[in-house]
């Protein structure tokens, strides 16, 4: 449901003799992984990355939907039939997400995975969905819908046909994971690049911030900022590639889960955050919002920035946002 712009969010490094970046770049989650850790040697590094990657592949089989096996495959498949008991932390993950849903007004919501798919932005669709199909497709969408058990843990989703899924804060939550496991063991400085989600802790090894470099989708080839990282998450979301036209309208594949129409007037979001689980939920909520609202609720926010770029090539930030501007 949302593409994330990687190349977009560039690391800027420097290595010095002391300790050494070492990095890996894998496939993870169905997407890229570039796992970077500061360690004293190369022994140290790979082992360091090992751990990173056995924590996000536990959590994959935690959280996917497709894997029969996942605890969140069988809450789906259980939907309107009885509740599942879950591990602690996957149940705690769906509460977090609720409450994401309630500050975003439903622009976020875990439900979404049950919206019928009736956009298509493959070149096939030739005209619009009626009214009534686009309300009919998210009928079961709703956390309203997601019963949750506190004292026995469980989960129930009360509609038949209806399911959870974690597109839009899974990945971020897994770069989460792996940094704070990652830390517990001594790595003292890295980051974890999860196709753009970027969670960061520690210094370069010349002792400066990590950095990255912002560029506009318009113009991939000019940065016009740099924005320094220290101990926080960075999630860059755009729908640049991914859209139709429809009577002079452009619409993204970024649908509102509320209304089952798709986002229209933005095209790139990058949302800073301290965990990457809370940006990679916003990045996608401000494209459901609209640029004004958006804007609104990040601004309320406390230690939460973001960067709004429109169909227009218009840069707007958030009023409280430090960036050093080329």
């Amino acid at each position: 449901m949302k593409t994330l712009l990687t190349s977009f969010l560039v690391l800027l490094s420097i290595v010095c003799a002391a300790q050494t970046p070492y990095k890996r770049v894998l496939k993870l989650m169905g997407s890229r992984f570039e796992i970077t850790v500061v360690a004293n040697n190369e022994i140290q590094g790979d082992a360091y990355i090992d751990l990173a990657v056995a924590e996000i592949t536990r959590i994959e089989k935690l959280i996917s939907s497709w894997d029969a096996h996942s605890q969140t495959f069988k809450i789906n498949k259980n939907a309107g039939i009885k509740p599942v008991k879950v591990a602690p932390e996957l149940f705690n993950l769906i509460e977090r997400a609720i409450r994401i849903s309630k500050l975003t007004d439903g622009a976020f919501d875990i439900s979404y995975a049950s919206m019928d798919k009736i956009w298509k932005f493959d070149g096939s669709m030739k005209k619009m969905p009626s009214e009534e199909t686009i309300k009919a497709s998210v009928t079961k969408v709703g956390i309203q819908n997601i019963v949750l058990d506190k004292v026995n843990s469980t989960v129930f989703l009360k509609l038949k046909g209806m399911k959870i899924g974690f597109g839009a804060i899974g990945k971020g939550y897994a770069a989460d994971k792996a940094k704070a496991l990652l830390i517990s063991k001594g790595a003292t400085s890295g980051i974890i690049n999860a196709s753009g989600d970027m969670n960061t802790w520690g210094k370069q090894p010349n002792g400066t911030d990590w950095k990255v470099a912002i560029t506009n989708p318009m113009n991939k080839n000019k940065v016009f900022a740099v924005f320094p990282l220290n101990n926080s998450a960075v999630v860059t979301s755009g729908n640049y590639e991914k859209y139709v036209n429809f009577n002079g309208k452009r619409y993204t594949h970024i649908i509102d889960p509320r209304t089952g129409y798709p986002s229209t007037g933005i095209i790139s979001v990058t949302v800073f955050a301290p965990k990457a689980e809370l940006a990679d939920a916003l990045s996608t909520s401000v494209f459901v919002m609209g640029k004004q609202v958006g804007l609104d609720r990040i601004n309320q926010l406390p230690k939460i920035e973001c960067i709004i770029i429109d169909d227009t090539g218009k840069i707007t930030t958030s009023k409280n946002i430090e960036i050093d501007k080329l």
